[in-house]
């Protein structure tokens, strides 16, 4: 009976050692660490965080697409006319319908309607996704992405609570469709909205955005008025500020009227005005339309600038 008793926990030992190795390692928990180690989040933390800038698979020489717009209106036009030739040739005539984004205003309806007469009339279909009763669903099936502008604050709160920010990003930067963004929609296709314009109305989890490129924008760029009276700082001195603050990327100041063309690794300055490239520890550069950015769009270079 001694004899039986001892081998008993021997043999329970060597089946315990036999299953260990049939299922593998025991998973850790996401973020590689226990219950209270890193992978948790603490206070005073951001919340939800949308993955860094190129990350998706392929990286950022994947197939991306994107037209970002400084603004949606320009003085003596309508809605979207200064760029609607860029957006129609951009969005090409495989694009049948276009899922609008109108998050970043109040009255979602009366701002599908004016995108959707516009859209129509470059010959697209316009689904707005506040109309769908599932708007990851309504992502997912899209053909090309349209964001107005708007409010950053609330755009960015939207599309987190909607649970857009990685469906947008795996639809834009590994399915490759098209991309469309105006003012906010601009601001949030970036690393951050660290250097929107506007009130933080609302608080979004986290000022960190969709990432479709690996630098900031600043959308309706306002050159310092050497006229005026006015005594608050500058658009150039509160990017300065930005650029205060450790690790932070360029920053390109988009005038009314300029667009980024984004595709692949190859990123363009159209439209009639220019705009601003603002570097950390630099002095800031004036580039006409034309201009080659694309060396924005890749990490290495960025090191070296």
């Amino acid at each position: 009976m001694a004899k039986s008793s001892m081998a008993g926990p021997g043999r329970r030992e060597r089946r315990r050692r036999r299953r260990r190795r049939r299922l593998g390692p025991t998973p850790r928990p996401p973020g590689g660490a226990g219950r209270g180690g890193p992978g948790r989040a603490g206070p005073g933390r951001a919340g939800p965080r949308a993955p860094p800038a190129g990350t998706a698979r392929g990286g950022m020489g994947g197939p991306r697409r994107l037209l970002l717009v400084s603004n949606s209106t320009l003085h003596g036009g309508g809605y979207l006319g200064h760029c609607q030739q860029h957006i129609k040739s951009f969005l090409g005539e495989k694009v049948k319908r276009v899922l609008f984004v109108p998050y970043a205003l109040h009255d979602r309806d009366a701002y599908a309607r004016t995108a959707r007469e516009k859209f129509e009339s470059l010959g697209y279909g316009l689904d707005s996704i506040h109309e769908s009763c599932d708007p990851v669903e309504a992502v997912r099936k899209s053909e090309a992405i349209f964001i107005g502008g708007g409010n950053t604050f609330r755009l960015l709160k939207a599309l987190y609570d909607n649970s857009l920010i990685q469906e947008i990003r795996k639809r834009v930067l590994e399915d490759g469709i098209p991309y469309v963004g105006s003012s906010a929609g601009t601001n949030v296709a970036t690393i951050s909205i660290n250097t929107t314009n506007d009130m933080p109305i609302v608080y979004p989890p986290s000022l960190q955005a969709l990432g479709l490129v690996p630098f900031n924008i600043n959308p309706h760029y306002l050159d310092p008025d050497v006229k005026s009276t006015h005594m608050g700082e500058t658009r150039e001195e509160r990017i300065r500020q930005y650029h205060e603050e450790p690790n932070t990327p360029p920053v390109l100041g988009l005038r009314e009227g300029t667009m980024l063309l984004v595709e692949g690794d190859k990123a363009t300055l159209q439209g009639v005005t220019g705009a601003r490239l603002f570097l950390r520890d630099k002095k800031p550069t004036e580039h006409e339309p034309g201009t080659d950015f694309s060396f924005l769009l890749t990490d290495n270079n960025l090191q070296n600038l």
